[in-house]
């Protein structure tokens, strides 16, 4: 598992934590029932506080993508293929508003945005064949 903190995002650190594993159990990185760091070895080794790793690792177990073992450590969830998809839609519908949103700045109509949308998957499926 590689992770990178960065001093000058605006994100948080537990939340920086959060979305790189997150991301990684999703892309299938972290399998299965593959333990994760201990909860003070992560923050020995990202040189953050033992309060912003465990932060971090409680929202992805409420989150469904991680549990812990008493003494055991914690281990990356089975992820059901309708929760990856629907963790992908709200990347998409994330993009898409902040399309909308550019569109609306300059004018740009919704017909126009679909038709902007054909045409570049036009573009990736002609580049697939």
């Amino acid at each position: 598992m590689r992770l990178v903190i960065h001093n000058q995002s605006d994100a948080p650190i537990f939340k920086q934590i959060y979305d790189q594993i997150k991301s990684q159990i999703i892309a299938g990185e972290l399998k299965k029932d593959e333990a994760l760091p201990s909860i003070r070895q992560l923050a020995k080794d990202l040189k953050v506080s033992v309060i912003t790793t465990k932060r971090a690792y409680e929202e992805l177990e409420r989150d469904g993508f991680i549990y812990t073992m008493a003494k055991r450590g914690s281990y990356v969830k089975g992820m059901n293929p309708s929760l990856i998809k629907e963790e992908y839609l709200k990347q998409i519908e994330t993009y898409l508003q902040d399309a909308l949103d550019l569109a609306d700045t300059v004018g740009i109509s919704i017909a126009e945005l679909k038709a902007l949308l054909d045409i570049l998957k036009s573009e990736t499926e002609g580049g697939r064949k």
